[in-house]
């Protein structure tokens, strides 16, 4: 199986042992980050820094001079990854023998909320979600389908992984996170997820929901939950808790909303690629799951794009649905944690890549190269040398 690892420019540029470190773990590509949220890194064998913050949402490369003049623009990345580092990371890594891929994070961006909060998510209590950025806006889309051309057709690059393209809700590490009081379940999330700005409260007109009413009934639905009751059960359970026809008309909303997103995109990144330049979607089988992981339609999104990039670190088992739908040529990537610090399990890397490849995948993703410990990059060369 052809695995990529994910990396960040910051892991390699500063390190002249980093590119050939990771094309001696067995990967073939890595997945590279082009356009990335806020966050803060561990860079546990940099010889000059042990944690890298990354203070917003960035493009990692000095953007094209058509964003001047636009309300909606991408920011430039401050001294965590100056001047063009996707660049200069990709140079050293090709030079290694390594593939590059382009790793783009799309609606996840607390930056855009804070300096526009028109462009954020609202719930049903009216609280604004700024890391989410509503996709139902035009405005936001002509953004992010912007973004994800120019991020994605670096120089250099061979394809494209897209992540978040589609709806964000509340399940976010924002900050210091205390949202965990009240265990929401599959339904309860959903309900927290659903977005009220103007857009999204016309476009639940449009499928026969008085805006205010649909408001007050997720408020009414989730009061129980709030002491205690369970909100679980899948999309039966936002059934019950909602009801048949106000659930289905929220869903249809956003369903359609986030599907002509993700063409829209597509379309743009084929548009300004080479010939054979790869697109994939970072895709969660159920479409009203919100999150990095966007949620889609297999058959649709295998319609569109060339393949997802599937979470598998907690099973396989998303792969099965996206199995069925695919055509010649699909990719089915099963993306597994190699940090046993957050959860990964790198020591049953060979193991768990094979029960992936009985579910269809046909190649890896390794999260993440630049964030592993050396026991744990020791344990990936070994299983990759298995397979």
């Amino acid at each position: 199986m052809k695995a990529s690892a994910f990396v960040y420019p910051w892991d390699v540029n500063g390190d002249p042992r980093a590119p050939e470190r990771i094309a001696g773990l067995g990967v073939g590509q890595v997945t590279l980050a082009s356009a990335y949220h806020s966050t803060r890194a561990l860079t546990p064998r940099h010889p000059r820094h042990r944690v890298v913050t990354a203070e917003y949402a960035a493009v990692l490369y000095p953007p094209g001079p058509h964003w001047s003049g636009r309300t909606l623009r991408p920011h430039r990345a401050g001294d965590w990854a100056p001047g063009d580092a996707f660049g200069e990371a990709a140079e050293a890594l090709a030079g290694a023998g390594v593939e590059v891929h382009t790793w783009v994070v799309l609606a996840h961006n607390s930056r855009l909320g804070a300096e526009h909060p028109e462009t954020s998510v609202v719930n049903a209590y009216g609280d604004r979600y700024p890391w989410a950025p509503c996709i139902a806006r035009p405005a936001t889309r002509a953004y992010l389908t912007g973004l994800a051309a120019e991020a994605a057709v670096r120089p250099g690059a061979r394809g494209t992984e897209l992540e978040s393209l589609g709806w964000y809700g509340l399940a976010h590490l924002h900050a210091h996170d205390k949202t965990g009081g009240v265990a929401l379940g599959d339904a309860g999330q959903y309900l927290m997820s659903l977005c009220f700005c103007p857009v999204c409260r016309d476009g639940y007109g449009t499928r026969g929901q008085d805006a205010d009413a649909l408001a007050a009934a997720v408020r009414t639905a989730l009061e129980p939950v709030w002491r205690g009751a369970p909100s679980d059960g899948g999309w039966a359970g936002v059934r019950d808790l909602l009801g048949d026809d106000p659930a289905e008309a929220t869903r249809a909303w956003r369903d359609t909303t986030a599907r002509s997103l993700q063409e829209d995109a597509v379309h743009a990144v084929r548009a300004a690629a080479p010939e054979g330049f790869r697109v994939l979607l970072h895709a969660d089988p159920v479409s009203y799951h919100c999150g990095a992981d966007a949620g889609v339609d297999p058959a649709h999104i295998l319609s569109v794009a060339d393949g997802v990039v599937v979470p598998c670190t907690g099973g396989p088992g998303l792969l099965a649905p996206f199995a069925r739908e695919r055509r010649a040529g699909t990719v089915l990537a099963a993306n597994l944690t190699i940090v046993s610090g957050m959860g990964g399990s790198p020591g049953t890397l060979a193991a768990d890549a094979a029960g992936a490849r009985s579910l269809g995948a046909d190649e890896l993703r390794l999260y993440h190269a630049g964030l592993a410990s050396d026991d744990d990059l020791a344990a990936v060369r070994s299983a990759l040398a298995r397979l």
